[in-house]
C-alpha cells in the first residue's frame, strides 16, 4: 500500500509501528467502548451473502448493542457456545468497588 504512494517502507518498520502504537490505540480505545449488558440474548438466522447461504449467529444484549457474532456456513451450535462462554466470562461487572465475573452458566 506504501509502495503505491511512492513511499519505500520495509515491512519491519511497519512491525515496528505496530508495536508501538497498539498499546496507546487500545488505552484510547477502552474509552469508547462499553461493557455489555447483564442479560443477553442469541439469535440465528440463515442469510445469503454473494450467492450462498450461511447462518449468522448473533449475542444482543439488552440494549441492543451486539455482544459476539459469528457467521458459518454449517448449523453447529457447540462451535457457537464455546466462543460466547469465553466473551461471558471476559465481561466483567463493578458493584460496590468489587469486581464480578458474569456466569456462563446463563448462556
Amino acid at each position: 500500500m506504501m509502495a503505491e504512494r511512492g513511499l519505500p517502507i520495509a515491512n519491519t518498520t511497519i512491525l515496528r509501528w505496530v508495536q508501538r502504537y497498539a498499546p496507546e490505540f487500545d488505552k484510547r480505545w477502552i474509552c469508547f467502548s462499553s461493557q455489555a449488558g447483564t442479560s443477553w440474548r442469541v439469535d440465528d438466522t440463515y442469510v445469503k451473502i454473494r450467492g450462498q447461504w450461511a447462518y449468522l449467529y448473533r449475542a444482543v444484549d439488552a440494549s441492543g448493542k451486539t455482544v459476539y457474532f459469528r457467521l458459518s456456513a454449517r448449523r453447529n451450535v457447540a462451535s457457537v457456545k464455546a466462543p460466547l462462554n469465553r466473551v461471558a466470562l471476559a465481561q466483567v461487572t463493578t458493584h460496590a468497588g468489587k469486581r464480578y465475573h458474569s456466569s456462563p452458566a446463563g448462556i
